[in-house]
C-alpha cells in the first residue's frame, strides 16, 4: 500500500466526461488498497471566465475579492469529482483549501503555500475515503481565501505531498510525460523516463510548460517523487527524481525555449559605480523580472552597453520607465525589440563534461544564425536568438546533441570531444 497524491489539471477536468473519466482513473488505485489524495484545477477555461467577471465589474477592485472569485472553479470541480467517485462505490469527500486547511500568505491572487495541517485528511485516510481537494488556493492569516497564481494546483499537489509525507506525486496532463524538446516542433523528441529536479527546474523556467516551476523548486526542496504522466494515455510518464536515483547523467538532456521574450540595450550608459544598479532598481520595483544580461565596455571605459531581456508583456512598460530616468542614468540610446526568443541547452552532465557550449555555438554557426546574447549556469547554456530561427535552432541542436538517436550518450560525447 502506497499514499499518493494525483493531480489533475484544467484540461483532465475539462467537463463531466472527462471528470468521470479521472474517477476511473482514481477507482482502481483506491481498489489496490492505496491512500489517495486527489488535487484539482477548475475546469479548462473556467479561470479565465471568471477573471474577466472580476474586470468587468470593475477594473481596480479589491484582491481578496478577486480570490473569493476565481477560487469558485476549483470548488465546482471538487464536487464533481467526489460525487463521480461516490457513484463508482468509492467513498471520497472534498475539501476547500480553508477546510484542511492550507495556510497561505497574505498576497492575494499569488499566495505561498506556508504550511499544511493534516489532520483531517489523515483522518480521511483512516476511514478509507479518498481525498478529492481544491488546487490553487489556501487560508490566508487575515481568515480569507488566498490564491496561489497561474499554475497553482501543482503546487498544491506537491505542498500536500510534501505535507502527508506521500510516496510519489503523480502530475496528470495533457502530454504523456517531459520530452526531450517541444514535439510539436520537432517530431524526433523523444520521452524521458527519468529527469532530475535541477533539470526540470531549468526546462521549467526556461519555457518548457509541463511543470509549473514553483512545483518543482518545492518538490526537490522537499524531496517529493514527481511522475508527469497523460490523463488520456494509458502508458509510464516521466520521473522527476534526486540526481542520486538517475544511475548515469545525459550530458544533455533536453533543448528548452521560450518564445515571450524581449531585448533592451541601454547605449553608452555612464560606467561609474552604481550605474547598472541604477538601471535596474526602477524595473525591480515594477516587479518587471530582468533575465538574460550582458554588459560591454567601450574602448575609452566612459560609458559601457548594458543588454537585457524582459518578458515581452513588459518590454513597453521597462522602456517607457527606462526612458523616465534617462537624464539621471546618463545614456545616449535605447534599442528595444520583441522579436526574439530563447534557446537553453540543458543537462546535469554538463557539470563533468567539456564542450558543451562550443558545440551549440558551431551548431548554430553553420545554419547561419545568429547570437545576440549568452547566459550560463552549471547545467544550462542559454542564447537569445531571431524568432524566426526558433525551430531551426531547435532541430539544429537537439540532432547535434544525439537526443533523436537511439544511442544518445555515444553520440553527444563524440559530438563534443
Amino acid at each position: 500500500m502506497a499514499r499518493l497524491v494525483l493531480k489533475f489539471g484544467g484540461t483532465s477536468v475539462g467537463d463531466v466526461a472527462r471528470i468521470r473519466r479521472v474517477a476511473e482513473r482514481v477507482k482502481p488505485l483506491y481498489d489496490a488498497g492505496h491512500e489517495i489524495a486527489v488535487v484539482v484545477s477548475a475546469m479548462a477555461g473556467t479561470t479565465n471566465q471568471l477573471v474577466a467577471y472580476t474586470r468587468e465589474a470593475a477594473l481596480i477592485h479589491d484582491a481578496r475579492e478577486y480570490d473569493t472569485v476565481v477560487a469558485a472553479g476549483e470548488q465546482i470541480t471538487v464536487g464533481l469529482l467526489a460525487i463521480c467517485l461516490q457513484d463508482m462505490e468509492v467513498p471520497a469527500r472534498s475539501f476547500l483549501g480553508w477546510q484542511i486547511p492550507i495556510h497561505a500568505s497574505n498576497v492575494h491572487g499569488a499566495a505561498r503555500i506556508e504550511s499544511i495541517e493534516t489532520e483531517t485528511l489523515e483522518a480521511c485516510f483512516a476511514q478509507g475515503r479518498v481525498a478529492v481537494v481544491a488546487g490553487f488556493q489556501g487560508l490566508a492569516d487575515d481568515g480569507r481565501i488566498a490564491t496561489l497564481g497561474r499554475g497553482g494546483s501543482d503546487t498544491s499537489a506537491v505542498a500536500l505531498a510534501a505535507a502527508l509525507k506521500a510516496d510519489r506525486c503523480d502530475i496528470y496532463t495533457d502530454v504523456t510525460g517531459v520530452f526531450t524538446t517541444d514535439p510539436r516542433v520537432e517530431a524526433k523528441a523523444r520521452k524521458l523516463d527519468r529527469i532530475t529536479y535541477e533539470e526540470m527546474l531549468e526546462m521549467a523556467s526556461q519555457g518548457a510548460k509541463v511543470l509549473q516551476t514553483r512545483s518543482v523548486a518545492m518538490a526537490m526542496a522537499h524531496g517529493v517523487r514527481v511522475q508527469v504522466l497523460s490523463t488520456f494515455a494509458d502508458e509510464p510518464g516521466t520521473l522527476v527524481v534526486s540526481e542520486e536515483e538517475i544511475v548515469e547523467n545525459q550530458i544533455v538532456s533536453g533543448i528548452a525555449f521560450s518564445r515571450g521574450e524581449a531585448k533592451i540595450t541601454v547605449v553608452n550608459l555612464e560606467d561609474r559605480p552604481g550605474a547598472v544598479s541604477a538601471l535596474f532598481k526602477p524595473l525591480a520595483g515594477e516587479h518587471i523580472n530582468v533575465d538574460m544580461i550582458v554588459q560591454s565596455a567601450s574602448d575609452d571605459g566612459a560609458s559601457a552597453d548594458v543588454t537585457f531581456t524582459v518578458p515581452e508583456d513588459s518590454l513597453s512598460r521597462a522602456v517607457e520607465l527606462i526612458q523616465s530616468h534617462k537624464d539621471s542614468l546618463g545614456f545616449s540610446d535605447l534599442v528595444y525589440t520583441g522579436d526574439v526568443v530563447k534557446v537553453s541547452v540543458i543537462g546535469v552532465g554538463m557539470r563533468s563534461h567539456a564542450g558543451v557550449a562550443s558545440t551549440m555555438f558551431e551548431a548554430l554557426a553553420e545554419k547561419g544564425i545568429n547570437i545576440h546574447v549568452i547566459s550560463t549556469s552549471e547545467i544550462k547554456v542559454s542564447v537569445l536568438i531571431n524568432s524566426e530561427y526558433t525551430e531551426l535552432a531547435v532541430r539544429t541542436l537537439h540532432s547535434a546533441y544525439g537526443l533523436d538517436a537511439p544511442s544518445r550518450i555515444a553520440d553527444v560525447e563524440e559530438a563534443i570531444a
